[in-house]
């Protein structure tokens, strides 16, 4: 997910003093959409990049004039403004919010990014990778992804991205000893690598588009899709078409469940 892919944007300063009374006035333009928050200061300069499955309801929470940590409060008293990005899933919110956090260093969220409690996503360095959450020092070889503030919202994203992309979650112990698919497979969560049901190759293309997802490309991994299932289509290769044709319904589901 990326600004262009946002849906909507909300720019602009709301009139009355900066804290609590400028954070109130956005409740009503907002919905239960879920999106990516900034707060900014006087200067413009953004302080805060948050994410929310419901961003009127994460709003409301700044919005109290109590009840928050003397870290949060000092942010709102500081707060002139507010930028907001409705996506179409809590999953795309939480990778632009990533995203936007390196991007422009926001000084509020210094913690999110030097404390190494926070989950990454690992794709495992493996001829056939396994994507899972990884916390503490990345020692372990393979592309990580994050940190990201919310360990639940991860898990989300992983069962999405299994359903997506089919790769494995299974430790490489028991992807070596494998000798019939598991129940992954059979309720279509995993492609089978560990038993030969799909080659390298196209188990490798699959590795690269759910990297892409997480690079917050998730227009481009769908049209890639549509294009490929056309190809087969008119190369009468019909299973592979209604293979990939399964691929997007379920990538098209993870869009809008939460949309």
């Amino acid at each position: 997910m990326t600004e262009d892919d946002a849906q909507k944007v909300t720019r602009g300063k709301v009139e009355g003093p900066v804290g609590h009374g400028v954070i109130a006035g956005y409740l009503k333009t907002l919905d239960a959409s879920p999106g990516v928050y900034r707060m900014l200061d006087a200067k413009n300069a953004v302080l805060y990049v948050g994410k929310a499955r419901n961003l009127r309801a994460r709003v409301s929470n700044y919005a109290r004039p109590g009840g928050h940590s003397p870290r949060i409060a000092r942010m709102i008293r500081e707060t002139a403004s507010m930028m907001f990005l409705t996506t179409r899933t809590e999953t795309e919110a939480l990778l632009l919010e990533q995203n936007l956090i390196k991007q422009l260093k926001p000084r509020y969220n210094v913690l999110l990014r030097d404390d190494k409690s926070f989950p990454n996503v690992l794709v495992t360095d493996h001829p056939f990778p396994m994507i899972k959450k990884h916390r503490g020092a990345k020692k372990e070889k393979g592309s990580y992804y994050g940190p990201f503030a919310s360990a639940g919202a991860v898990n989300r994203a992983l069962s999405q991205l299994q359903r997506v992309f089919l790769l494995r979650n299974c430790s490489d112990a028991m992807f070596e000893s494998r000798t019939r698919p598991c129940l992954q497979f059979q309720i279509k969560r995993c492609s089978g690598p560990c038993v030969g049901k799909v080659s390298e190759a196209d188990y490798a293309e699959a590795v690269r588009d759910a990297e892409r997802y997480l690079a917050g490309r998730s227009t481009q991994i769908q049209e890639k899709l549509a294009g490929e299932m056309q190809a087969a289509s008119d190369a009468m290769e019909f299973e592979r078409a209604a293979a990939l044709r399964d691929r997007i319904k379920a990538l098209t589901q993870v869009q809008t469940a939460q949309g």
